[in-house]
């Protein structure tokens, strides 16, 4: 069955090459900016283009699961729509590339995907551009789509970026107060904004390109938003035990992240939050290197919260499980290829 995603992933990566070309020829530029190169005043060397577009090239070329657009694409074959989705993969991977330099950027990250992180190579001014302009260049494929909805697809895209910055302005806040330990309530409705957000989108985009309804959609985005919040939880537990590819194995707690492992230890042990509010401060200062680190992801282990935090998590992704298993989606006839290729996709994320 590997094959089969493998498939659909490397044409996946061809709508994204089509937008972000290695070959930006004239073409190109002037479909992009409009008739650029054909301005009677228009000085722009290829440097020019390489400030803008290099960054964004290097980020994409780290690869990543490219889950969100291969959800799009699965949910909208398995209601009928074949390849329909595909067209939109941009609006979908780009945003999520562009919103990951940024918090790079926001959170003080050292590392993405194995590498620096892009403001590290190319400076923070550069990459705050660059990363703003992904924005803009995903809804190209808006612009160019065939389809039916186009106005309800830019509504939703628009919708979902709004609330994925509200998210990441909550976190933001969370881990700038390393004294402040949010609830239970506050850090989903956190997730739901800031990991849900871009789930969702893609759910109720590959409904709208399969000729859904806007109810299908909603009920649809409703169960992926779920799975993306339980995605996060797992990235919060891998974070301080295995660590995430790419990444540093407790860099969360440098970045002073309050994760749902934190959040339910504490719950549990009120306290020892002066211990861990030391702890973070410590790491924020100092580095991934200090004992303090360990000493946080001792404390929770030996409390036996990851078990905890990982059932809340497999349980979110259950009920997507359940949905895909369905023979319909909101009352919308699923294929049954396409329902155990969404099941096995899973798997292959979790």
């Amino acid at each position: 069955m590997d094959n089969e995603y493998t498939q659909r992933i490397k044409k996946i990566e061809a709508e994204l090459e089509h937008w972000l070309p290695s070959d930006r020829n004239s073409d190109w530029k002037n479909n992009i900016f409009s008739g650029i190169e054909k301005e009677k005043n228009a000085v722009c060397s290829s440097a020019s283009f390489d400030a803008l577009f290099t960054p964004l090239k290097d980020m994409l070329s780290r690869g990543g699961k490219r889950w969100r657009p291969l959800l799009m694409t699965l949910v909208c074959e398995t209601l009928g729509g074949a390849d329909a989705a595909l067209p939109l993969a941009p609006l979908v991977e780009f945003s999520h590339n562009a919103s990951l330099i940024h918090d790079d950027i926001e959170d003080n990250s050292g590392q993405r995907r194995g590498r620096p992180a892009i403001h590290t190579i190319y400076g923070t001014d550069t990459a705050i551009n660059s990363g703003s302009f992904l924005y803009f260049l995903s809804l190209c494929c808006i612009e160019s789509y065939k389809g039916e909805n186009k106005e309800q697809i830019y509504r939703i895209w628009s919708e979902y970026m709004r609330r994925l910055h509200l998210g990441q302005a909550i976190d933001i806040s969370w881990h700038r107060d390393i004294n402040f330990i949010p609830d239970m309530d506050e850090y989903y409705y956190m997730c739901t904004l800031k990991t849900g957000s871009l789930a969702r989108l893609a759910t109720e985009l590959g409904v709208y390109a399969a000729g859904g309804s806007q109810e299908a959609a909603q009920v649809s985005g409703e169960v992926t938003e779920k799975l993306g919040i339980g995605f996060q939880i797992l990235d919060d537990i891998r974070n301080l035990t295995t660590g995430i590819l790419g990444k540093k194995r407790g860099d969360d707690i440098v970045e002073g992240k309050k994760s749902l492992p934190v959040i339910l230890y504490l719950k549990k042990h009120p306290k020892q939050k002066e211990k861990i509010s030391r702890c973070f401060y410590e790491a924020k200062i100092k580095g991934i290197a200090v004992p303090e680190v360990n000493e946080v992801i001792k404390l929770i282990t030996e409390a036996g919260i990851l078990k905890e935090a990982e059932e809340k998590a497999l349980s979110l992704i259950n009920d997507a499980r359940v949905f895909f298993k369905s023979e319909q989606y909101a009352g919308i006839p699923a294929k049954k290829e396409g329902r155990d290729l969404l099941n096995g996709f899973i798997d292959l994320i979790s």
